[in-house]
């Protein structure tokens, strides 16, 4: 395994661009309120050479308020960043500094940026996160869920076998869990969150930092009731309650319910009890006489 290290640079008004490659730089954006901008992340913009933004459109109204006019602003976006990722790392091999910013909050997460980082780090081109606001750590301190452990998803599939197998796999986690949603979607999340997951606390965080800010708070079959009387609106975090002990307890103890009798009892002697002495702890983790589980096995034969 290769270990390498970067080392980055901090410019000012008195340093000069440093010789080679240039560096790409991940610019934090308000997600709501302007005052969320960083001094740094708008230095950055200033002195990058190039930006690479989202949406074009969006990005202009933020470097207007800011009064920031750079030399090359580019579109580098889902549906062409197989064109314009290799064109905008040739810029940075050729010496120019590239700021990316998404619409809103940190670049790439759940956004094309991460493949554009892949890229450069490939090429052996420094990185620098200039950090800021982020929608989903936002969401997740204010809820009022546990902070220790946490797992971000994201936006979920669009499939519902999809969204069955990713919400599978994360029912045993302990952690508080962090979806992405927009309004449209947010109820029948909610309906696939409960039949995944049973009736769990949830936090639902719209529209953070800006002026109709909103956190609903409450279990999710209580999200579901408000949102069928509150037409949801502006984009969600959803925070989820990760498993209780007294679950992971519950499912533990369960692990057989997923076989059949006669697999419950081969199951114990695999593990080298005789037959008796399998029906009998197969009949203890069922609740049923022992006789009950030679009847259901003679049936079989």
């Amino acid at each position: 395994m290769t270990i390498t290290c970067q080392s980055s640079f901090q410019r000012n008004h008195e340093t000069d661009k440093p010789e080679g490659s240039g560096c790409l730089y991940l610019v934090a954006t308000p997600i709501g309120n302007l005052e969320d901008m960083t001094y740094r992340a708008v230095r950055t913009l200033q002195e990058c050479e190039i930006i690479a933004a989202e949406d074009t459109r969006q990005t202009r109204k933020l470097l207007s308020h800011f009064e920031i006019t750079p030399s090359m602003l580019f579109s580098y976006h889902e549906h062409n960043k197989g064109a314009s990722g290799p064109e905008l790392i040739r810029y940075i091999i050729e010496g120019k500094n590239l700021a990316l910013v998404s619409d809103a909050g940190l670049p790439a997460i759940s956004d094309p940026g991460a493949d554009l980082v892949a890229l450069a780090v490939s090429h052996g081109i420094p990185v620098i996160p200039i950090p800021g606001a982020n929608a989903a750590l936002s969401a997740l301190i204010a809820s009022g869920l546990p902070t220790a452990s946490f797992t971000f998803i994201g936006f979920l599939p669009r499939e519902r076998k999809d969204i069955r197998a990713v919400l599978s796999g994360l029912r045993a986690v302990q952690g508080t869990l962090l979806f992405y949603e927009s309004p449209h979607r947010v109820a029948k999340t909610l309906v696939h969150l409960q039949e995944a997951f049973g009736n769990r606390r949830v936090v639902l965080a719209r529209e953070l930092t800006k002026r109709y800010e909103e956190f609903l708070r409450g279990t999710i079959e209580e999200c579901i009731a408000w949102l069928s009387e509150h037409p949801p609106l502006g984009e969600y975090v959803v925070v989820v309650e990760g498993e209780s002990k007294e679950e992971a307890e519950i499912a533990e103890s369960s692990w057989w319910r997923e076989l059949s009798i006669e697999q419950h009892v081969e199951h114990y002697e695999n593990s080298g009890l005789a037959r008796k002495e399998a029906m009998k702890k197969a009949a203890s983790d069922r609740g049923l006489a022992k006789r009950d589980i030679y009847n259901a096995l003679l049936e079989r034969e």
